[in-house]
């Protein structure tokens, strides 16, 4: 199964997210389904995944504008259950 991550510019800052579902039909929007965040089960939380479960953790279709995306990667997901969380269906 692939995994998507998606490189894009958001409040000034450059962005990362990881999904299962992406589609780029759209003219001007990529629409970003199924998000995937890292498992926290350490007493040290990471805080710009943090920053990015508050911020798109409730979404459950994200469409962001081609101008604000940097690159857009497919690749394969090894191990599908070990290490991520999936927040919400598509």
């Amino acid at each position: 199964m692939s995994i998507y991550r998606v490189h894009f510019t958001w409040k000034e800052k450059q962005v990362l997210l990881k999904a299962r579902s992406l589609d780029l039909t759209h003219p001007y929007f990529v629409s970003i389904k199924d998000l995937i965040f890292t498992k926290t089960s350490r007493l040290v939380i990471d805080p710009t995944e943090d920053e990015l479960v508050k911020e798109f953790g409730g979404s459950d279709h994200l469409m962001i504008p081609f101008q604000s995306v940097i690159m857009i990667e497919e690749i394969m997901d090894e191990n599908p259950e070990a290490g991520t969380m999936k927040l919400f269906n598509g």
